[in-house]
């Protein structure tokens, strides 16, 4: 054997190595096992649910791509998804701007950021469903809150439920008051692992603190603005429970979303093929933003 044939060879790992390895794969196999068994497998199983007309019950009729074809030319289809993709444009950005305005001031000499703190983070606390019976309280048109507080000042009570942009900004308004907590957290988290060199050197160089806002800040927090806008899209994407409570899909569609959609197909209608088949749709879509969302962000990283 000659030397550059042992120079190639890879290095024996020990026995150590080995066993640590071994361990690792042992942590690591429940979570893998809960992954397949109820996430993998059931993805799977809706996927050939997408190609079928069942309704749960009995024999299934395989019938290929005709509940994709059907979907192009449902128009209750296009109106939750169009009502999807605009929830998703307002809740994202609204929510991490003022989870971002609220992470500075936690971070700066506000004072009792604590009792501040506890407040902004208390709805992570709580479910989306208790979260929407408190929205209930607040908009309902008959006896919430909000509509109570408006009569008190002389304007005209705004009908939550039968006015179909009310609805739907209601249940942006919820959602953003849910999200602003945990969005404020990831940045307050990152917010603290910035040195003080940079703000520091930027303020010596006569920025003021709009200017190291954008050009110290704002590009130090890249990280934490990538995964938050990858988890709030995508949790916009699926959002339910919110507008299930607080509207149901109604008035007359104006708060349906792609998962209300699909449930209501599914388990109302009992046409489980077709509710598969809008599944698969929204997992594309959230697997394809998720990678753009990756790839922009590694060109960035490359570039810089």
């Amino acid at each position: 054997m000659t030397a550059q044939t042992q120079r190639i060879r890879p290095p024996r790992r020990s026995r150590s190595a080995r066993h640590e390895e071994r361990a690792a794969y042992g942590f690591i196999a429940p979570n893998m096992v809960l992954l397949t068994v109820f996430v993998l497998v059931p993805l799977v199983g809706a996927f050939v649910v997408s190609f079928q007309r069942t309704n749960g019950f009995g024999a299934a009729e395989w019938i290929g791509l005709d509940n994709y074809r059907r979907l192009l030319g449902d128009a209750l289809f296009w109106r939750a998804l169009l009502n999807t993709v605009l929830f998703t444009v307002l809740v994202t950005p609204i929510s991490m701007g003022l989870g971002l305005l609220a992470a500075l001031l936690l971070d700066s000499v506000l004072p009792a950021r604590g009792v501040f703190r506890s407040v902004l983070i208390t709805p992570m606390a709580v479910s989306g469903v208790a979260t929407a019976l408190i929205g209930v309280l607040v908009f309902d048109q008959n006896s919430g809150v909000l509509d109570a507080l408006l009569g008190l000042v002389g304007i005209t009570p705004v009908q939550w439920q039968s006015d179909p942009a009310a609805a739907f900004a209601s249940v942006v308004l919820v959602t953003i008051w849910w999200r602003v907590g945990f969005n404020m957290l990831i940045y307050l988290a990152g917010l603290q692992g910035i040195g003080p060199e940079l703000p520091e050197a930027a303020m010596l160089d006569g920025a003021g603190w709009s200017r190291r806002l954008r050009s110290v800040t704002v590009p130090l927090l890249g990280s934490s603005t990538f995964f938050l806008t990858v988890l709030n899209v995508i949790y916009s994407f699926q959002v339910f429970d919110i507008v299930f409570v607080l509207t149901g899909g109604g008035p007359r569609n104006a708060t349906s979303v792609l998962v209300t959609y699909a449930y209501d197909t599914g388990f109302v209608t009992r046409d489980q093929g077709y509710a598969a088949a809008i599944g698969m749709v929204l997992l594309l879509m959230a697997v394809v933003f998720a990678i753009a969302q990756w790839r922009g962000s590694r060109n960035r990283d490359l570039a810089g």
